[in-house]
């Protein structure tokens, strides 16, 4: 696999060999607790904003999907997650799209659809003129309400929608989601260690479900204070690559 200026190959779990952009957004803890919080198998799926691809790859490689559809706005990131399908041996079952997600239309409804947003708006936030990183972290190509009605749109009546965001703006997907009937049914917030608050919020929607959310425990990351030891619950994410059962549904 040839690497152009400023990528690298980093082993991410599940054998999965990723490259990234080192001057973008690389993989975060985020993209590995969606891709945990995601529960169940399904057959076709989507992913709003795919970036490097890593979530889609995380999804086939545990089978918790057979098909998947990486939307991404930018055709460097585009390119780079068919490259990252090719070099993982997933090119039959991840497809790139270089789309805007408020455009793109699918004749086949899915089951699952699944997204980690910019989660910015466009005047909040430092911005150090990389457009890249400008682009995957403010809500340059639509805003939270627009991610989640293209969710709406391809997903079939019950399909499953799972999203990571920011606790700040936990009220805007709520309401985006309700507006859009993708019922919220599950929330976890994440904390990185016992005394410190929470950074995510993960979310579990289905679509014309009826009301009643369950929220979960929260998800300590790290058992001290100064973020060196995983918790018992973050390793078995990491062994398992899903939660723990009592985080489920």
């Amino acid at each position: 696999m040839n690497l152009y200026e400023n990528e690298r190959v980093d082993y991410v779990n599940d054998d999965i060999s990723l490259i990234q952009k080192t001057d973008g957004l690389t993989f975060g803890t985020d993209a590995l607790l969606l891709a945990g919080y995601v529960d169940g198998k399904f057959k076709d799926a989507v992913e709003l904003g795919g970036g490097s691809g890593i979530i889609s790859m995380l999804l086939l490689s545990r089978k918790k999907c057979e098909r998947c559809a990486a939307l991404e706005v930018q055709e460097e990131y585009a390119s780079l997650i068919k490259r990252n399908a090719e070099y993982n041996s997933l090119s039959e079952r991840l497809t790139a799209v270089h789309t805007d997600v408020r455009e793109y239309k699918s004749e086949k409804e899915c089951e699952l659809v699944f997204t980690n947003p910019p989660y910015m708006k466009v005047s909040s936030g430092r911005q150090n003129g990389n457009e890249k990183k400008t682009i995957a972290r403010h809500e340059v190509f639509g805003d939270i309400s627009d991610f989640i009605s293209s969710a709406a749109r391809l997903l079939k009546y019950g399909g499953a929608f799972y999203a990571v965001y920011r606790p700040d703006r936990l009220v805007d997907i709520i309401a985006a989601m309700r507006e859009f009937k993708l019922e919220p049914k599950r929330m976890t917030f994440v904390l990185a260690n016992e005394r410190s608050e929470a950074s995510m919020v993960l979310i579990e929607g289905k679509k014309g479900a009826f009301g009643g959310l369950k929220l979960t425990r929260p998800l300590i990351i790290y058992k001290d204070e100064y973020n060196k030891e995983y918790s018992s619950d973050m390793n078995y994410i990491m062994e398992n690559g899903s939660f723990p059962k009592d985080y489920g549904k």
